[in-house]
């Protein structure tokens, strides 16, 4: 009865003591302690320096057929309006094509034959923007920038008797937005939604289910098995790939049936690269496993890996429009290529000469994270 009674009634004693068993328990798991620390870093860095929905010097490409002193003067204003880098030239309309085919540039600039004759006759020519719109919020802005040059571009250019031709326009400026020429948000977040989906679950998924047989303790009967390393992790990682690719069924029937997004290119091709993107975020989440010593270590590990990969990847926030830094940094993601290799199939129907400087990243990350989760696995063993 004198414990019971000792219980009741509130008791700032004993609150205290239960708080300093909590911070003395926190300090002791500075794993978590750290994620708790770093994660707010992270989201701080991210969102106050690397996210920006107003991207600027966007990689431009000039097809000049023309090169009289009209069109040196709209080169100039290009230059100056600092969301275009003239970076290179293109030699044929052909050329043009293949730079935006290949993501090389998000711009060509065409200055037509007989720009400069047209504009001193009042012909009114045509200055010809093609934009890569699979991203239709990295384009917006600098688009509306382009239609301003009719304004300003040739006002010191046009003066004395070509004064006249300031009003109307002494030439049209004409945007062609290529494979989303209607700017459907869908056609961009769909797709990218395979990547943020697969990275999301597979990762988890794989980090939380060895985490899970270590508490369990069924994790011994791995260790007293005569089985490889590699052998462990292929048996662990060939379930989920199934898995895998039944939500990137799911998700494609959406994109077409609900979403009608275009797929212009090969399925089988964008198969075989979400196999090896699979397998990479597979094994990333099987190092995880073995990093972690329970299943909050490794779900907290793999937030720590999937903030960067969804806002640093493209697929919120216009890739280009990040600080060089974080690009750098998104390099290395998996998801931020994946990203360009499945809108690049489906909306630009690219084949895999265009998609293979995207793909070799990824396999160069799977052979890497691989290796080092089978070291990690066998010093387990030992």
């Amino acid at each position: 009865m004198s414990a019971r009674n000792a219980t009741q009634g509130f008791s700032p004693a004993r609150v205290i003591a239960v708080l300093v068993k909590e911070f003395i328990q926190m300090r002791r798991d500075r794993f978590t302690f750290s994620i708790m620390v770093m994660v707010p870093t992270m989201q701080l860095l991210l969102f106050g320096f690397a996210i920006n929905s107003d991207p600027r010097a966007l990689p431009t490409a000039v097809h000049i057929a023309d090169e009289g002193r009209y069109a040196r003067s709209i080169l100039a204003a290009l230059r100056n309006s600092d969301y275009f880098d003239l970076r290179a030239t293109a030699a044929t309309p052909a050329d043009a094509e293949r730079m935006l085919n290949d993501g090389d540039v998000a711009f060509v600039i065409t200055i037509p034959t007989d720009f400069t004759r047209d504009i001193v006759r009042g012909a009114s020519p045509q200055l010809l923007l093609e934009a890569d719109a699979t991203d239709p919020a990295a384009a917006s802005n600098a688009v509306a920038a382009f239609n301003m040059l009719t304004e300003n571009a040739l006002s010191d250019d046009l003066v004395g008797p070509l004064g006249k031709r300031k009003a109307p326009p002494a030439f049209t400026a004409v945007v062609h937005r290529l494979y989303n020429p209607d700017g459907i948000t869908h056609y961009n977040i769909v797709p990218g939604l395979i990547g943020v989906i697969l990275t999301m679950t597979m990762v988890m998924v794989t980090a939380m289910a060895m985490t899970r047989e270590r508490e369990r303790g069924t994790f011994e009967n791995l260790l007293a098995m005569p089985v490889h390393p590699f052998e462990v992790m292929l048996g662990k990682i060939i379930p989920y790939i199934v898995v895998g690719y039944v939500q990137v069924t799911l998700v494609l029937l959406g994109a077409r049936y609900i979403f009608h997004v275009p797929m212009l290119g090969s399925l089988l091709l964008l198969g075989s690269a979400i196999g090896v993107f699979i397998a990479a975020n597979l094994a990333l989440g099987f190092t995880f496993s073995t990093i972690a010593r329970n299943q909050l270590q490794a779900m907290q590990m793999t937030v720590f890996f999937l903030l960067p990969s969804i806002l640093l990847s493209g697929f919120m926030f216009p890739f280009r429009g990040m600080p060089h830094w974080a690009q750098a940094i998104s390099e290395i993601l998996p998801n931020t290529h994946f990203q360009r290799v499945v809108r690049g199939i489906l909306l630009k129907g690219n084949g895999f000469a265009e998609i293979w400087p995207n793909i070799w990243p990824l396999l160069l990350f799977l052979g890497a994270i691989g290796t080092l989760a089978m070291l990690r696995y066998r010093r387990t063993l030992d």
